[in-house]
C-alpha cells in the first residue's frame, strides 16, 4: 500500500501489515467490518487511539468517528476504565466460580434497562442475540424468528435479510441450511404491514420478533415499536430489542428508555464497557427463566470475564454521573448538523440522516454511490475517519468538532471537484 509523502508515492509500514494481514487472515480482518476497503486513503492498521484520535502504523493521526464500530463511547484510553481494568488485573481475570462483578453489573443494568429484571453475559452481541433467540424458543415453544434489520452475523439467516450491515443475501445465505433460513423470515423497519402478514400466515408459530432499529429512519420508532408490542402481545409472541448500537447512546437505557415501549427481552454489548468485549442479554423473570436450570443451556466459560466486567461496572457508573448521552446529542447535532451544512454547499449529493449519537450517511435519489467512497477517501486523507454510521465519543470536545469540520469542509472541496 502506498501513501502521499512530499508528491512521491513511498511504500509503508502500514502496507506491509496489510499485506500480511491478507495472507495469514480471510477477508484481511477477523472483522469484515474492519478490513479497509478504500485503500491507499484508508488506514491499512490502527495501531494507538487516544481520546478521540487514533494512529496508524506510520504516524498518520485521524479524528476518529469509528470508535471501533461503535464500542468507544467514552474515548479511546479513558482513565477511569482503564484505571478499572488495571485493578481488576491485579487481582485475576477468569475464575471457575462465579465473580462478585457480576451481580454487580447485572443489578446496575436491572436499575437503568426498562426491561432487565434478569441479565447473563457473554462476549458479544451476535451470540448474546443467538441466546435471546433460543430463550425465545424455549419459552414459547415455537420455531419461527421475525427479523428487522441486521442482527448479528449469527441471526443472518433469513433469505434476503442482511448478511452484514447494508448488504443483503441473494436467497439463504452461505453455510446456512434451507430448513433453517426458512424459519427466519426478514422484514424491513417500520414495515408493520409486513410484520402483520407474517403473523397471519404463521402467528401461532412464531417465537418472537428481534429488531434492531434503522438508523437514519430512527424517529419511526415512535410507531413503529408500539405496534410490535401490540402484535407481539396479541400473538404470543415475545418482542426482542437488538439494543447492540442504541443502549447508553440514544439514551442511558436504549430505545426501550427513550420510546418507552418495553420489551420482553434485549441485547446490549457496543456501549457496555468502552471497547472491552462483553455483552448481555436480559429480560423479564418469566422469560429469562428459560434459560436457567432444566431451560435452554446457554453457557460461555468467558461470560463472567473480570477485566470486562470491571470496565463496564467504572464505564456505567461514568454514564450514570455525568452527562455522557446529552454530550453525544450534543456533540452529534454540532458536527453532523454541521456537515450536512458544507456538504450542501459543495454540492454533494450526500446527507447525515437519523439521530444526532448514530446517523447514517445517506445518499440522495440518482446520486452516484461511488460519490461517497470519493468523500471518505478525501476524508482519511484530510485526516477524518469515518463509517457508514458514525459516531461521537465522549471525548470529543468543541475544539475537537471544530478541527474536524475544518477538515471535513476541505474534503467536500476535493470531492466536489
Amino acid at each position: 500500500m502506498y501513501i502521499r509523502n512530499g508528491g512521491e508515492l513511498s511504500m509503508t509500514i502500514s502496507g506491509q501489515w496489510h499485506e500480511r494481514l491478507e495472507q495469514a487472515i480471510p477477508w484481511g480482518s477477523s472483522t469484515c467490518s474492519k478490513a479497509p476497503s478504500l485503500l491507499p486513503e484508508e488506514p491499512a492498521v490502527i495501531v494507538r487511539g487516544d481520546g478521540c484520535r487514533v494512529w496508524d502504523a506510520d504516524g498518520n493521526e485521524y479524528i476518529d468517528f469509528r470508535n471501533g464500530l461503535g464500542p468507544i463511547t467514552l474515548g479511546y484510553r479513558f482513565p477511569e476504565v482503564d484505571e478499572a481494568i488495571r485493578r481488576q488485573l491485579d487481582n485475576g481475570i477468569v475464575f471457575g466460580q462465579p465473580h462478585p462483578l457480576e451481580a454487580e453489573v447485572a443489578e446496575l443494568l436491572g436499575e437503568l434497562v426498562p426491561c432487565a429484571e434478569r441479565v447473563r453475559f457473554l462476549k458479544t452481541g451476535g451470540e448474546a442475540l443467538a441466546a435471546a433467540i433460543r430463550i425465545a424458543r424455549t419459552y414459547t415453544g415455537r420455531d419461527r424468528i421475525v427479523q428487522v434489520g441486521y442482527n448479528g452475523w449469527l441471526n443472518a439467516l433469513a433469505g434476503g435479510g442482511p448478511s452484514l450491515p447494508g448488504q443483503r443475501a441473494t436467497g439463504s445465505p452461505k453455510g446456512v441450511p434451507a430448513a433453517v433460513s426458512g424459519l427466519h423470515h426478514a422484514v424491513g423497519w417500520n414495515d408493520i404491514g409486513s410484520v402483520e402478514r407474517w403473523f397471519d400466515d404463521c402467528g401461532s408459530e412464531i417465537a418472537a420478533v428481534v429488531v434492531a432499529a434503522d438508523y437514519a429512519e430512527m424517529e419511526k420508532g415512535a410507531s413503529f415499536y408500539p405496534a410490535l408490542r401490540e402484535l407481539t402481545r396479541k400473538h404470543g409472541a415475545l418482542l426482542v430489542y437488538d439494543e447492540i448500537v442504541t443502549g447508553f447512546r440514544i439514551a442511558i437505557g436504549g430505545v426501550q428508555h427513550y420510546f418507552g415501549v418495553v420489551p420482553d427481552m434485549a441485547v446490549f454489548s457496543k456501549g457496555i464497557a468502552n471497547g472491552m468485549p462483553l455483552s448481555a442479554y436480559m429480560g423479564s423473570k418469566e422469560v429469562m427463566a428459560a434459560c436457567d436450570r432444566g431451560g435452554a443451556v446457554i453457557s460461555s466459560t468467558f461470560g463472567g470475564e473480570t477485566l470486562s466486567l470491571a470496565a463496564s461496572r467504572a464505564t456505567i457508573r461514568i454514564y450514570r454521573e455525568q452527562d455522557v448521552v446529552g454530550h453525544l446529542w450534543r456533540q452529534g447535532e454540532k458536527l453532523w448538523g454541521g456537515l450536512n451544512e458544507r456538504l450542501s454547499a459543495a454540492g454533494l449529493p450526500i446527507r447525515l440522516k437519523g439521530y444526532a449519537p448514530c446517523p447514517a450517511f445517506t445518499l440522495q435519489e440518482g446520486a452516484d454511490p461511488a460519490v461517497r467512497d470519493r468523500f471518505f477517501r478525501a476524508a482519511y486523507r484530510n485526516g477524518v475517519s469515518l463509517y457508514n454510521i458514525s459516531y461521537v465519543n465522549y471525548s470529543h470536545k468543541d475544539a475537537d468538532i471544530a478541527e474536524a469540520l475544518e477538515r471535513l469542509e476541505q474534503a467536500c472541496r476535493e470531492t466536489a471537484v
